[in-house]
């Protein structure tokens, strides 16, 4: 699991880095994937790890209410609503 994807997620402005951690840690997944690309964003793993602890059913919920909007449209999940990710779109021969 992605817990930001690419990071779009985060312009929407609704959500943290260690929000988005910890709500990918607190689902059944074996294996969450966290992009360094910045000391910030080490730092806020460590303390997602750190700090983490399983979410209540009222947390999870409040945390889906509050990207409930935003997520409504698909901007800030491109890689679902857009050919942006797609890598065989732009390399056919990938299917081959």
């Amino acid at each position: 699991m992605k817990s930001m994807d690419p990071g779009d997620i985060l312009k929407s402005k609704v959500v943290s880095p260690i929000e988005c951690l910890q709500y990918a840690l607190n689902l059944p997944t074996s294996l969450v994937i966290n992009g360094i690309e910045s000391m910030e964003l080490l730092d806020h793993a460590f303390e997602a790890a750190r700090t983490f602890k399983p979410l209540t059913q009222n947390e999870v919920a409040t945390l889906l209410a509050k990207t409930a909007q935003p997520a409504a449209n698909g901007e800030y999940e491109r890689f679902k609503t857009s050919h942006a990710y797609d890598s065989t779109e732009r390399n056919p021969s990938y299917l081959n």
